[in-house]
């Protein structure tokens, strides 16, 4: 079933078996464009709480806020415990990489779902992500075929050595590197990888926002990917800001709900809205969009 093109209040549901929550244009149209955003690890944790704390609420676009695999409606069997354990046992191997890999490789199969199910144009899409879901935006810059118009990251994990040395420091244990773990981090590491991102044609413009109060991801890696890739990009392509405000957490515990608004969030939020007015239209996509392999499931 369609929905109407005359919707005005967020819905939930389930596209291809990924939960989202949909945000109608701030103004009705038979054919908007849509951007697809992802949360983070830590709040916002879901895609309701995403969508509170980053709304975009005046772009005349579709938002489609997806949760992550592993979490939400998708905690695998065992629950919360088995995340946990998934952690401690390898949190590079075992939780990080499978959920980043995972949710870059969905996005196809769920732009299909919804495209039958919602109103938005035959157009390339706009791609968010907040934490580790922006490291999964950008994993879909560097592999995937998607039509990307344009992209946002806030607080992105660039390179997982940033995460891994933040875990080592709030529970004292060491992380245990092999093989297989420093090829997963090569691998996730965007500053090194960003010639691949930046061989899409067309280029979608990439807005990169960090958090100068962020103890996870130091502000300077954001800008380490933005000037490997400004070698590349038209300069009014690409942005590397930093929010004074602005922290990795971006909201209260345990983050499934937005929190009230804070000046660093608020911020951020206007940034992505005046990047995707700039840079999103409702024009035709390129390509067909096709499932991604997986390598870490």
């Amino acid at each position: 079933m369609r929905a109407d093109s005359t919707l005005t209040h967020p819905t939930t549901g389930t596209a291809a078996g990924i939960p989202f929550v949909a945000v109608p244009p701030a103004v009705a149209a038979d054919r908007a464009p849509m951007i697809l955003a992802l949360h983070a690890f830590e709040p916002p944790r879901s895609e309701a709480a995403l969508a509170g704390t980053l709304p975009l609420a005046s772009l005349p676009a579709w938002r489609f806020y997806l949760g992550l695999p592993m979490f939400g409606a998708r905690l695998p069997e065992g629950g919360v415990a088995e995340v946990n354990r998934r952690g401690q046992a390898d949190y590079l191997i075992e939780l990080f990489g499978p959920v980043v890999e995972q949710a870059a490789a969905e996005l196809p199969r769920a732009v299909k779902d919804l495209r039958a199910r919602f109103p938005v144009a035959d157009s390339a899409l706009g791609l968010m992500g907040v934490g580790a879901g922006g490291a999964a935006a950008l994993l879909a810059l560097a592999e995937s075929k998607l039509p990307i118009a344009a992209a946002g990251a806030v607080n992105p994990i660039i390179e997982p050595q940033a995460v891994l040395t933040a875990r080592e420091r709030r529970l004292g244990i060491p992380y245990s590197w092999n093989e297989t773990s420093h090829e997963v981090a090569a691998w996730l590491d965007f500053a090194a990888r960003a010639g691949e991102i930046a061989e899409r044609r067309p280029q979608p413009p990439l807005l990169v926002v960090n958090g100068q109060q962020d103890d996870v991801v130091a502000p300077e890696r954001g800008r380490a990917l933005h000037d490997a890739l400004a070698a590349h990009y038209p300069a009014e392509a690409l942005r590397h800001i930093e929010v004074p405000d602005l922290a990795h957490t971006m909201g209260p515990e345990p983050g499934l709900e937005p929190g009230p608004p804070a000046p660093g969030n608020v911020l951020a939020d206007r940034a992505l809205t005046e990047w995707f007015h700039s840079h999103l239209a409702a024009g035709p996509q390129t390509s067909s969009p096709t499932e991604e392999t997986v390598r870490l499931a």
